[in-house]
């Protein structure tokens, strides 16, 4: 479909206020959509569902999903144009805000020290202004600018809308082969990759492996975990480790897998239940679908063993594999009132100093701001 129809048709779509996603692969041109047909609100039973997954940070409220079955699926190349650089709008928040994030980093530094948690990743809420409502035209933005994330566009008029461009792989599954990855430590980019890494960024990287690893020894055959390697997302480099490997079918079902690793000490902190509750006790505002996690789930693929449309005979061959691609839900925003309310957040441990805490999450606004 030509890109002009589709994102037409999408705009359509909204303006009748009926569910949509839209939303491209790190690394693809292939922009996909998902309409549903109706404004019903679908909820996640048991992870055997079909369709678009959009779940919130805590695990204990519901999971909501647009269902392949009662939606339009469509697709277009999206054309990179030479859109002109927009720069990031100014620090919006304000010093008691400032304040009081220093506060709740420097609360999380001292639970640590005294043994309660090991790490803990603790965020805030800011608002902008919007000086473009459209969220089409936000997302397009999105996507000229982060080609190697996760980018979306998300509504459903019981729930709301959320975009985002997030660097982080939550789980993909295909078959029973899994990949996923541990993303940790934050600084910006400064025209290379060949940077020196402080032990308290290491530190955060490391458990956040470890944790992912253990949560997985239990459904997983085998288990192959890479080097650690610097990457960018934006403007801002991230330590990663990629993991993969084969899952227990017959020992865990997909429910208990994400269950295991959701959410993971990127987004939560590590022990995971401890770090949870202070989270919830301590941040003082709600992160709904922020740091939840969002994707294909349970989608049938059709791959062709011959790459000649035109040989219908050898297409006959080609294989259906059910594939799942959550990813979590980072660099995101909610568009709300005329406001743009940008989640971010970042990774305390026994190292973490308050004010350079702070300075990260002004960092991370400038991935939303620059397309705002």
């Amino acid at each position: 479909m030509h890109s002009t129809h589709f994102f037409e048709k999408i705009q359509q779509h909204f303006n009748r206020a009926l569910p949509f996603v839209v939303y491209r692969k790190p690394n693809r041109l292939e922009v996909h959509a998902m309409l549903q047909k109706d404004e019903k609100l679908h909820v996640i039973e048991d992870y055997s569902e079909s369709g678009f997954v959009f779940s919130p940070f805590d695990a204990k409220e519901q999971a909501v999903y647009l269902p392949v079955a009662n939606s339009e699926m469509i697709s277009s190349d999206f054309i990179f144009t030479d859109e002109e650089e927009k720069s990031a709008a100014e620090n919006s928040a304000t010093p008691k805000e400032k304040e009081a994030h220093i506060q709740l980093v420097q609360k999380g530094i001292d639970a640590i020290h005294n043994k309660a948690l090991q790490k803990v990743v603790l965020s805030r809420c800011e608002a902008q202004a919007l000086s473009e409502e459209n969220p089409l035209k936000i997302f397009k933005h999105l996507l000229q600018k982060y080609a190697t994330a996760f980018v979306y566009c998300w509504y459903h008029p019981q729930v709301g809308l959320w975009l985002g461009a997030t660097p982080e792989t939550l789980l993909k599954v295909q078959a029973n082969r899994f990949s996923t990855m541990a993303l940790a430590g934050t600084q910006i980019y400064t025209g290379t990759k060949d940077v020196v890494w402080q032990d308290k960024e290491k530190e955060e990287q490391q458990i956040v492996t470890d944790f992912v690893v253990n949560s997985l020894q239990f459904t997983a055959n085998s288990i192959n975990v890479s080097k650690v390697e610097t990457v960018r997302a934006g403007s801002l480099l991230h330590l990663k480790t990629a993991i993969s490997g084969t899952l227990k079918k017959e020992d865990a079902t997909f429910k208990e897998v994400l269950s295991s690793l959701h959410p993971t000490p990127a987004v939560c902190g590590f022990p995971k239940e401890n770090a949870k509750q202070f989270i919830i006790n301590n941040e003082n505002y709600k992160r709904g679908f922020y740091a939840g996690f969002l994707g294909e789930l349970n989608i049938k693929e059709t791959k062709s063993r011959n790459t000649n449309r035109r040989n219908v005979e050898n297409n006959a061959y080609a294989s259906v594999k059910t594939v799942s691609n959550l990813f979590v839900n980072l660099r995101c925003m909610q568009l709300k009132n005329k406001q743009a309310l940008i989640y971010v957040g970042g990774g305390i441990t026994k190292d973490s100093i308050a004010e350079n805490e702070w300075q990260e999450t002004v960092n991370k606004t400038q991935t939303i701001k620059a397309v705002l």
